[in-house]
């Protein structure tokens, strides 16, 4: 799945799949298996997950969401160990380990919460997706070793 399809919606649960914009809006369906439909107005915030990054603390200052949850995958593949119930503490050493150059200061235990909880989310709809990228990340690393 495109992440440029996938938004989440402040207020709501869950991931959308935008349908189709509207005059008013967006019409999205919930990616939860229900398939409910309905249209976010404007007074909704909508965040696309293609346009979504991470803190950091290097040269670039944030990292794409998407390169993040390849991250995930090939350290934990289906299982990341943590989930919104684990403690604030396992949650800062589960984003350290994937992570280590976050900006503590900026990336707070809800955005981890919500990190793991997407990544869930996608995996049960597309775990090909995460796979591809992976691969993807791996042959742009190995050539960049062969450059040097």
């Amino acid at each position: 799945m495109n992440l440029a399809e996938v938004a989440s919606i402040s207020g709501k649960g869950g991931l959308f799949r935008i349908v189709s914009p509207t005059r008013s809006g967006v019409i999205v369906e919930s990616l939860d298996g229900k398939k409910s439909r309905f249209v976010a107005n404007s007074n909704s915030r909508v965040s696309i997950l293609k346009e979504i990054s991470i803190y950091t603390h290097d040269e670039d200052g944030s990292i794409p969401l998407e390169d993040v949850f390849a991250k995930i995958f090939d350290e934990f593949g289906a299982d990341p160990g943590v989930g919104s119930t684990s403690s604030n503490e396992e949650l800062r050493s589960f984003m350290l380990h994937i992570l280590p150059d976050h900006d503590q200061e900026r990336v707070y235990f809800s955005d981890i919460k919500k990190l793991v909880s997407w990544y869930k989310i996608l995996l049960n709809i597309d775990a090909e997706a995460f796979v591809k990228k992976a691969e993807d990340n791996e042959a742009s690393e190995e050539s960049e070793e062969e450059s040097n």
